[in-house]
């Protein structure tokens, strides 16, 4: 007993030396409310906003702020900064609590959370409007309104957030935010209707030498574009759309809520001076997709899932496309202005691959590297330079000495492995992020046995179209393989929207949850391990 004790003193003891944490209640909590006159402590919480806004005297590198269960109503500014190098402040859900910041409030503030400093983790909460708002351009006072407002800060890192239903984009993360991180999250149903529809699932920036990661990432139904590596701006004499890698993130149906599709992925630069080019931009491991009748060989209609380039005037530069696979509509991938490119081991289902004259330049000195790639188009002469000429795959490979090794079929040849991606989640170890394709809508049966999960281990399987609800759950059994189903039907509309369908039962993406069978704690266990 005095061993255990001695124990005890001696892990407090290290504690104390270590992080400090502090706690946050709603501050119209039911039981408990936090309070900007709290000291941060459990029984004296702060609220929100005066939590977000502590100096680094007070809170900062390997600090923890707990959110506790709740809906925080309000528009939050984070000024908090690790000053530590290699430590950050996190914010987090405590434990498994369920954590909604609702921005529905009258306000003239153009975000539900900012954030305006360095070196912090936001993590495992929700980012929402609830009850009653306009999602019309039109509506007289009507404002946009982003989920996350990244304006300053690097090497923060944005996990496991869920953001949805906010009228305007998701996350808009900016140039002076370099070294960040977006990954695990989920980001859906945001955006608004004007002459066309608005708010787009990620805006990212960076002006800096450090690279964004986004990764990991499901972002779906937004009202415009799912992810924009874009700036409109002309006349700056800088340089800040550079330096992005986007893996294994799952990008689907953007612009379905108005009716509209549109790119679920665009790599470009508005710039007419050519100085602010979009540059060094990774795309690996992705999937991205439009609703696609693999019945209809003709596949007409708007349905992009890859843009790179905006205008002649600012060609793309140093683009890697690798690995991905892209599916759409006739115009599924465009690659209309570049200037150097590497696009290889990439599966493409689409009417055309089109690409813009302006990029004929590169094609001829061999800037754009094809190979591997495995595409489907419409007709024979599938690859298209715009007002020049449609190209055959092996006149393709004469002309300009590329895709030696890349092969061509028709729509109607179209094959797949109908497990596109399985990837585990990096903020939670066994939750995995899985996106099927199967052309009938037939289940599909998936191979675990390369994750370190336990025969016996149970799961709960949800669709992403309708998150809350387990749609399958069970054992795994010694194979390590689980069916999944698709063709489902149910899933949550954007709300005050009446034009959004659920997505084609060919495809499907899913978040699988598997738990291991429960054994004998330790002492220590038993008692601290929720906070490790």
């Amino acid at each position: 007993m005095r061993h255990s004790i001695s124990l005890l003193v001696l892990f407090f003891t290290i504690c104390s030396f270590g992080q400090k944490e502090f706690h946050v209640f709603p501050i119209d909590g039911k039981s408990i409310q936090g309070s900007p006159n709290g000291d941060g402590s459990l029984n004296n919480p702060w609220d929100l906003q005066t939590a977000l806004s502590q100096s680094s005297e007070r809170v900062n590198g390997g600090d923890i702020i707990w959110l506790h269960k709740g809906i925080y109503t309000g528009k939050f500014k984070s000024t908090l900064e690790s000053t530590i190098k290699g430590k950050y402040i996190s914010v987090v859900a405590y434990k498994n609590d369920k954590v909604v910041l609702n921005g529905n409030v009258d306000s003239n503030k153009n975000y539900v959370l900012e954030v305006n400093g360095s070196n912090v983790i936001y993590k495992n909460f929700e980012i929402t409007f609830l009850g009653n708002f306009s999602r019309s351009k039109s509506v007289k006072n009507f404002r946009a309104v982003a989920g996350l407002n990244h304006m300053k800060g690097e090497d923060c890192k944005f996990q496991k957030l869920v953001i949805h239903n906010v009228p305007g984009s998701g996350i808009g993360s900016w140039k002076a935010t370099g070294g960040s991180i977006i990954e695990d999250c989920m980001i859906f149903n945001n955006g608004y209707q004007g002459t066309r529809g608005h708010g787009v699932g990620i805006y990212v920036q960076n002006e800096s030498d450090k690279t964004r990661i986004i990764r990991n990432n499901i972002i779906f139904n937004n009202y415009y574009k799912g992810i924009e590596v874009w700036s409109a701006t002309s006349g700056t004499k800088r340089e800040f759309v550079k330096n992005v890698s986007l893996t294994d993130n799952i990008i689907f149906n953007n612009g379905a809520p108005t009716g509209r599709p549109c790119s679920n992925l665009i790599v470009a630069s508005g710039d007419a001076d050519g100085i602010n080019v979009a540059k060094n931009i990774k795309v690996k491991d992705n999937v991205l997709y439009h609703n696609t009748d693999f019945t209809d060989f003709k596949n007409f209609g708007y349905g992009n899932s890859l843009t790179l380039g905006y205008t002649p005037k600012a060609l793309v530069e140093d683009i890697t496309i690798t690995d991905n696979v892209i599916i759409g509509r006739n115009n599924a991938l465009n690659i209309m202005h570049a200037k150097s490119l590497v696009f290889k081991n990439n599966t493409v289902y689409t009417g055309y691959v089109h690409l813009a004259t302006s990029s004929l330049p590169a094609l001829e000195m061999g800037r754009l590297s094809f190979n591997n790639n495995r595409f489907h188009t419409r007709k024979t002469a599938g690859l298209r330079v715009l007002k020049h000429k449609d190209y055959k795959l092996s006149d393709w490979k004469t002309t300009f000495g590329i895709d030696e090794n890349s092969e061509w079929k028709q729509l109607k040849d179209f094959q797949i492995n109908p497990v596109l991606k399985v990837v585990e989640l990096k903020t939670k170890k066994n939750h995995f992020n899985v996106a099927l394709l199967q052309k009938e809508g037939k289940d599909v049966t998936v191979d675990f046995s390369e994750f370190d999960i336990e025969e016996g281990s149970s799961y709960k399987i949800y669709d992403i179209e309708n998150r809350t609800v387990v749609v399958k759950s069970g054992e795994i059994s010694k194979d390590m393989k689980v069916t999944f189903p698709m063709g489902l039907k149910a899933f949550e509309k954007p709300t005050h929207n009446t034009m959004a369908t659920k997505t084609s039962s060919n495809f499907g993406v899913f978040r699988v949850e598997f738990e291991t069978p429960k054994k004998k704690e330790g002492f220590f266990k038993r008692f601290f391990g929720w906070l490790f």
